[in-house]
């Protein structure tokens, strides 16, 4: 009996244990320390984001902690900046968005942010545009007022409201232009037209953009010769 209890690995304690409390012949087994890796993640600086802007003397800037409001000749944006970010006016006039933080999240922002600011700069000073082009016999588009009126070979014409602070011009009936200083608003105005007939990539037919490549497919009479 003396013999197999020496030759057991476990051995019995009358300490007390961090976990199970105190117990009187209990048999403890000892467990290896595990240790863990830390690994430094090295957070670059963004290449877009380090770049200074420049402010046009026709735009006028106010800047209260982290908001940001920009007005031109062509109207006025704002936008509120998150805490890993800054955004500072230099004696120079210019502006530069800086990280507060070093984190990956903070590389991030920095970049995004500082495209966001140059955005607003230069569209209420400058202003942006988007051209669309009508493909197909009987696609055509007209403006009635504020409302933009499209032919796609539906049973019915698509009528669409223009939103403020965007302008719409149409050219030779198949060709639209959306221009106005919001860049994001006039990519979401110029998509929705779009979605109404995306072109297809047999014959070409639909709405595209103006710099727009489809990349066409061949029919199954082209495979057969």
């Amino acid at each position: 009996m003396a013999s197999s209890l020496t030759s057991s690995p476990f051995q019995t304690s009358n300490l007390r244990s961090a976990f199970l409390g105190e117990r009187k012949g209990f048999a403890i087994c000892s467990v290896p320390h595990v240790g863990f890796l830390k690994k430094t993640i090295e957070c670059k600086e963004s290449r877009i984001g380090k770049q200074p802007i420049e402010v046009p003397s026709n735009v006028t800037i106010t800047l209260e902690g982290q908001a940001l409001a920009v007005k031109g000749p062509l109207g006025q944006l704002s936008l509120t900046y998150p805490r890993e970010v800054l955004v500072q006016k230099e004696d120079s006039g210019t502006l530069r968005v800086r990280k507060a933080v070093e984190t990956r999240r903070a590389n991030q922002m920095h970049g995004l942010f500082r495209t966001l600011t140059d955005n607003m700069v230069v569209g209420v000073s400058k202003g942006f545009e988007k051209r669309l082009q009508l493909v197909g016999v009987g696609y055509r588009a007209t403006l009635e007022g504020k409302i933009l009126v499209l032919s796609l070979g539906f049973s019915h014409p698509v009528r669409m409201d223009i939103p403020d602070g965007i302008q719409v011009k149409v050219e030779e009936n198949t060709r639209i232009v959306v221009s106005g200083y919001d860049k994001s608003a006039i990519g979401q105005f110029a998509a929705s037209i779009r979605k109404w007939r995306p072109p297809e990539p047999y014959k070409g037919k639909g709405v595209k953009y103006a710099d727009e490549i489809i990349r066409r497919k061949e029919g199954k009479a082209g495979k057969k010769k």
